[in-house]
């Protein structure tokens, strides 16, 4: 009997039984680092196991259902993806953002009515691509490097800067949408602003006469029309994304 004494002394001490039997299985644990809200929780999680299934976990932690979170690791997490898939090692930081839904509804009223009160004032007016300070834009014509349109398609929003639009001066603008940080970024040739999501109170949007499959666009960062920050030749299939990301509407994807 001395042969598998001999074999269990030779074991490093820190895997346990059960933990070997896990290995065996091919349930092999990986140790995250899971940040919401200025909480932080360690989780322990099977690196086999999928997207879908760490943001049910997610959920048991946080109260935050699964279709309400954005779980960010390099980017957006693949749902379907397995952990060791996309490469998650010990000690990763999983970024999640989201709100519960209390805290959705109390944010998300007035915007609502915000909108509809726009909505309405637009109505009255002539299309806006045909008032004076948008033409002076629209008349420079496409940009060359415009990125293309898809018409009749909505998509989640590209993982890198929406790029080649013009700005109310016609200056060229890119959008960067810092999921992990809540925040839009407005980046021209001599600067970057960075603006939390939550600061940004409306978003207008209407197609441009001729070009349909593109829009102009402007995020309203103060009280009136004047704080609009005007972005011209948003490819179409974009629209709704950025809408649902900086108003912070959910999609059940």
């Amino acid at each position: 009997g001395r042969s598998p004494e001999g074999e269990e002394r030779r074991e490093p001490p820190p895997a346990a039984v059960s933990n070997g039997g896990d290995e065996d299985s091919g349930r092999e644990l990986v140790e995250l680092k899971v940040i919401w809200n200025k909480n932080k929780y360690d989780v322990k999680f099977c690196l086999d196991s999928t997207g879908a299934e760490l943001k049910q976990k997610i959920h048991s932690l946080t109260g935050l259902p699964p279709a309400m979170q954005k779980v960010m690791f390099k980017g957006l997490l693949p749902e379907e993806k397995t952990l060791r898939e996309i490469k998650v090692t010990n000690g990763a930081k999983i970024m999640v953002v989201g709100s519960t839904i209390n805290d959705v509804l109390a944010v998300n009223t007035p915007k609502e009515a915000a909108q509809q009160e726009v909505k309405a004032e637009e109505n009255k007016k002539e299309p806006l691509c045909r008032q004076k300070q948008h033409r002076k834009v629209l008349d420079k014509g496409k940009p060359d490097d415009v990125m293309p349109s898809v018409r009749g398609v909505q998509e989640r929003l590209p993982t890198v800067p929406l790029s080649g639009m013009y700005n109310k001066s016609g200056g060229k603008v890119r959008l960067t949408f810092k999921l992990e940080q809540d925040q839009l970024w407005i980046g021209t040739k001599e600067r970057t602003e960075k603006l939390p999501m939550g600061s940004i109170k409306n978003v207008v949007s209407e197609p441009i006469e001729g070009h349909e499959d593109y829009h102009m666009m402007a995020f309203q960062l103060g009280p009136t029309e004047a704080s609009y920050y005007w972005v011209y030749w948003v490819p179409t299939q974009y629209v709704d994304a950025i809408k649902d990301t900086v108003l912070g509407k959910w999609q059940y994807f």
